[in-house]
């Protein structure tokens, strides 16, 4: 029992390495689908009608690839090391030029292939690895010797992808998390672009040893972010109006050791606003228990964190596949009740991180602001918040909001200017264009994001 409660505390664990309760994002068949997920004992991802335990993922290096293999047990997930296929195409650049062949003679009548779907299942009866079975289908092909390199290399990878899928074991951090939820529920976080987020973490120069103020309508992304910028230093306030707490739940994927938990501090703007004008703030120990229980019943529907977890493909990040109604507990994830999970499993949890600020860290950002403001709220208007959070900062503090429109945060800026309240005010669109790059076939992506949204960025003064 000790030594599960030693597994589930990031800081005793090398971070190159998974531990048991750790979150961890699967990349399945290079970016067709992303699947968040919590390694315990009870953990399945289903792939395709395959069910495959996550028991192996546990004790393995970040970034190690792994394929579905027939076990004695039925799917399991083996290591997959580069094979010889994927180094062919380096090997043969120069005769690409030389190549002569072309796909305008092959007709698709579906009698190119000879191999039969009862053949298939043979082979899997006889306990035949997927990368067998592709190299069977290519062999019984009768139009892949006349294809060209480029459509030889695009037949493996479909064959590759039904009859032996690969998972690749990727670390949840600020970029792979955003990149995630953008791909497919990008409404969750306010449809904030990685090149947005990490463009808004420069403008408010969250550094290490900063107290930032954090307005986060976003899930908790953009808390995350910032304490993960700030490496266990300083503190990251997440605070919201009225009584209600903002959701953070996505914290919780991030790894964070107790130690960084306990900088992620929430607090309503009242409360700052009282510490500001120098009157006594108390926390009750039970009220704050009962807040959280509270917030965790009413954004039931919204909120996004890991649990002991068994993985479907029906909910995960597919186009394929419609969209299911979703538990809170997580983005892509079915829920298994804890009644069914073994004691030992229950320590494997993350830490708890949002309490409420000491009355140190108060009486301090009371005598000397915040060193700046990070603001992403797309449901309310920016300057109902800026106007009670800016004078929240000490002077000369940056700050930077993100809005998904242009004109909320025009009227915010026309706000601030009148009220001189900040300088250096400017609105920026950030551009991202992504390209694909193969040989001789680098090229901007045929589908990307389009639009960004908007960041509002200045500097805090004196309006006396």
């Amino acid at each position: 029992m000790s030594q599960n409660k030693i597994q589930s505390d990031p800081s005793n664990n090398n971070s190159r390495v998974t531990w048991e309760g750790c979150s961890v994002l699967l990349d399945i068949n290079d970016g067709d689908r992303l699947v968040f997920g919590r390694l315990t004992a009870a953990s399945t991802l289903k792939i395709g009608n395959k069910n495959c335990s996550l028991q192996p993922l546990v004790g393995c290096p970040f970034g190690s690839l792994f394929q579905v293999d027939n076990g004695k047990e039925g799917p399991v997930l083996c290591r997959a090391l580069p094979s010889k296929e994927d180094e062919a195409p380096e090997k043969g650049e120069n005769q690409i030029s030389e190549e002569l062949r072309d796909n305008r003679a092959i007709v698709d009548d579906n009698k190119a292939q000879t191999l039969t779907g009862e053949d298939i299942d043979e082979m899997r009866r006889q306990g035949a690895k997927g990368d067998e079975i592709v190299e069977a289908l290519i062999a019984n092909s009768a139009t892949f010797d006349k294809k060209t390199a480029f459509s030889q290399e695009k037949y493996r990878i479909k064959k590759q992808k039904k009859y032996a899928p690969r998972v690749l074991l990727r670390r949840p951090f600020a970029r792979s998390i955003c990149e995630a939820y953008f791909k497919k529920y990008p409404n969750r976080i306010g449809f904030l672009r990685v090149d947005a987020l990490s463009l808004l973490l420069s403008m408010a120069n969250i550094t290490a040893n900063s107290d930032v103020l954090v307005a986060d309508m976003v899930g908790g992304l953009l808390t995350g972010a910032v304490a993960e910028r700030l490496g266990g230093t300083g503190y990251a306030c997440s605070t919201y109006l009225g009584d209600t707490p903002n959701s953070i739940d996505i914290v919780r994927i991030f790894n964070f050791s107790s130690e960084i938990c306990k900088r992620i501090v929430r607090a309503p703007s009242s409360d700052l606003s009282l510490a500001q004008n120098g009157t006594s703030v108390e926390t009750n120990p039970h009220e704050d228990v009962c807040n959280m229980e509270i917030q965790s019943n009413d954004q039931i529907s919204s909120s996004v964190g890991m649990e002991d977890t068994s993985l479907s493909s029906e909910n995960v990040v597919s186009d394929s596949v419609p969209e299911t109604t979703l538990s809170s507990e997580n983005v892509v994830l079915d829920i298994v009740p804890e009644t069914t999970l073994s004691p030992a499993i229950k320590f494997c949890k993350a830490p708890k991180a949002g309490e409420k600020p000491s009355q140190e860290a108060l009486k301090l950002w009371k005598e000397n602001g915040f060193s700046s403001l990070i603001m992403a709220a797309p449901e309310i208007d920016p300057w109902n918040l800026v106007k009670d959070l800016l004078p929240l900062l000490s002077y000369s503090a940056p700050f930077a909001i993100y809005h998904q429109y242009l004109q909320p945060l025009v009227t915010c800026m026309h706000n601030l200017q009148i009220g001189k309240m900040a300088i250096g005010l400017q609105i920026s669109e950030p551009w991202l264009r992504e390209y694909q790059v193969l040989p001789s076939r680098t090229h901007p992506c045929m589908q990307m994001s389009g639009f960004g949204g908007y960041i509002l960025s200045g500097t805090r003064i004196s309006s006396s």
